[in-house]
C-alpha cells in the first residue's frame, strides 16, 4: 500500500468527538471540500457523521463520510487504504489508539493526533518503529497545544539564537504568561487514565519520572533536568512559578527533538516548563495554591475511591467548553534561553483560541494539512517524529497565516 496511489490526502478519524468536531469543521472553512485538500471524515457512528454532515450542508456535497471503529481493524485499514494521513482525535488513546497506529505503521499510511498520553507514545514507538521505518509512514504524535507551542517555541528559540550568537542555547524556561480556556471531558479521561495506570505499575511510574523517557533507546545524558514540582521564585522572571500540568509531556517531546537532531541544542541542554504566578506575597500565594491545588487533583485521581468521585462530577467524554468560551480563550507563553556564555533570548508564542480546543483544532488541521501537502516522503522517511524534527519552520509558517498563532522575538 505504501506506494499506492491513494484516494485523499486525509481522513479525519473521530470526526464526531468534541475536538474531531472542532477540527472538522476548520478544515471545511480552512480548505473547503473541493479545493487542494481533499479529505474525509470517518468514526464508528454513521447516524453522527450523517449529522455533523448534514450540519455543513450544503456546501459539503463532496465531503465523503467513512464508517471505522478502532476496534475493527478489517474497517480501519480499508480506512488507511484510501487516505495519504489519517488525523485522530479517538481518545483516550492508551485505550483506543493502538490499533490504527499499528495498521498505519504496516501499511505506510501518515499519522497525525493530539494526545499527551506519555506511556502510551513510547508504547507505540518500542512496538512499531521498526514497521513504521520500513514502510515509510511517518507517525507525528502531540499534534496539539501539548506540545507544538512548546516544541516549535523551542526551535523557533535557537534559531534566533543561532543569528544573533551562532551558538544555540544550552538552557531553555518555558512559562505560561497567562492562558484562558476550559477542560473537555476526553482530556480529563486521558489524565485519570494515566494516574490510573501509573498507580498499579511502579515501573511505569520509573518510565514517568525519566526526562528522556521518549528518547531513542540508549539516550541518557548525564544530566540532572529540573522539573518545578512545587512553588518556587524564579530570578530570570522575576515571578513566582508554580508547577504547569503539560509540562510532563511537553519537556519529554522537547527531549526526543533534541535526541533526533543529533542534539542540535547541545548535548548538555536544559529544559523546563512552569506558570508565571507574579511577584511579591500575591504571586507567592498564587503560586502556592496552585500547587497545592494541582497536587490534590492528583493524589485524588491516583486512589480508586476518589477518582470514581472525579469520574462522576468532571465533565465526561463528549462534553468541553462552548463555542464562546473557545473564542474567548487565549494562550500567551514566554520563552527565556541562556547560552553557555551566559547571552539571552526570549521570545514569545501566543494563540488566539482557548488552546486546548479552539487552537488545538486549527493547530492539529494545520499539521495533518502540511503533512499531506509540504512533507515529501523522499525527504522525510517513515518513524516516529516530532512536530519540530518533521515540521519545523514549515509548519510555524501555516499556522501564523491561517491558525491566529504568533512566534515571536519578545
Amino acid at each position: 500500500m505504501a506506494g499506492m496511489e491513494r484516494q485523499r490526502h486525509l481522513t479525519v478519524f473521530g470526526a464526531t468527538s468534541f475536538v474531531g468536531q472542532i477540527l472538522t469543521r476548520y478544515l471545511y472553512a480552512r480548505f473547503g471540500t473541493d479545493g487542494d485538500l481533499r479529505w474525509a471524515i470517518a468514526g464508528r457512528s454513521e447516524r453522527k457523521l450523517r449529522e455533523l454532515h448534514g450540519s455543513l450542508y450544503p456546501k459539503a456535497t463532496q465531503l465523503p463520510v467513512v464508517v471505522a471503529d478502532a476496534a475493527n481493524e478489517q474497517l480501519l485499514r480499508q480506512m488507511c487504504s484510501e487516505s495519504q494521513v489519517v488525523v485522530s482525535t479517538v481518545g483516550p488513546y492508551a485505550l483506543y489508539g493502538e490499533p490504527l497506529v499499528k495498521i498505519c505503521a504496516s501499511t505506510g499510511t501518515d499519522y497525525c493526533d493530539l494526545t499527551g498520553e506519555v506511556q502510551w507514545i513510547r508504547r507505540m514507538i518500542r512496538k512499531y518503529e521498526g514497521a513504521a521505518r520500513a514502510s515509510g509512514a511517518r507517525i507525528v504524535h502531540c499534534c496539539g497545544f501539548d506540545s507544538i507551542p512548546s516544541d516549535l517555541g523551542v526551535h523557533f528559540l535557537q534559531k534566533q539564537a543561532m543569528q544573533k550568537y551562532g551558538k544555540t542555547c544550552s538552557r531553555v524556561k518555558l512559562r505560561v504568561k497567562a492562558m484562558r480556556g476550559g477542560a473537555s471531558g476526553g482530556t480529563i479521561a486521558s489524565m485519570l487514565n494515566l494516574v490510573k495506570e501509573a498507580s498499579a505499575d511502579a515501573q511505569l511510574r520509573r518510565e514517568l519520572a525519566n526526562p528522556y523517557s521518549l528518547c531513542p533507546e540508549g539516550y541518557a545524558p548525564p544530566l540532572i533536568q529540573r522539573n518545578v514540582s512545587r512553588a518556587e521564585y524564579d530570578p530570570d522572571f522575576k515571578s513566582w512559578v508554580s508547577p504547569f500540568v503539560m509540562a510532563a509531556i511537553n519537556t519529554r517531546i522537547v527531549q526526543r527533538t533534541n535526541a533526533l537532531s543529533n542534539q542540535a541544542y547541545g548535548a548538555d541542554f536544559r529544559y523546563d516548563e512552569a506558570v508565571l504566578s507574579g511577584d511579591g506575597f500575591k504571586g507567592r500565594t498564587r503560586a502556592m495554591g496552585t500547587s497545592a491545588g494541582l497536587g490534590a487533583f492528583m493524589t485524588a485521581a491516583g486512589a480508586a475511591p476518589t477518582r470514581w468521585v472525579l469520574e462522576r462530577f468532571l465533565p465526561a467524554p463528549g462534553e468541553g467548553p462552548s463555542p464562546e468560551e473557545q473564542r474567548n480563550g487565549f494562550f500567551d507563553l514566554r520563552l527565556l534561553g541562556r547560552t553557555a556564555d551566559d547571552r539571552t533570548v526570549q521570545v514569545k508564542v501566543t494563540g488566539d483560541r482557548d488552546p486546548g480546543y479552539g487552537s488545538t483544532g486549527k493547530m492539529l488541521g494545520q499539521a495533518a494539512a502540511c503533512l499531506a501537502l509540504d512533507t515529501p516522503r523522499t525527504k522525510t522517511p517513515g518513524g516516529f517524529w516530532t512536530p519540530a524534527t518533521i515540521f519545523g519552520d514549515r509548519l510555524i509558517e501555516r499556522l501564523t497565516r491561517y491558525s491566529g498563532l504568533r512566534f515571536e522575538v519578545a
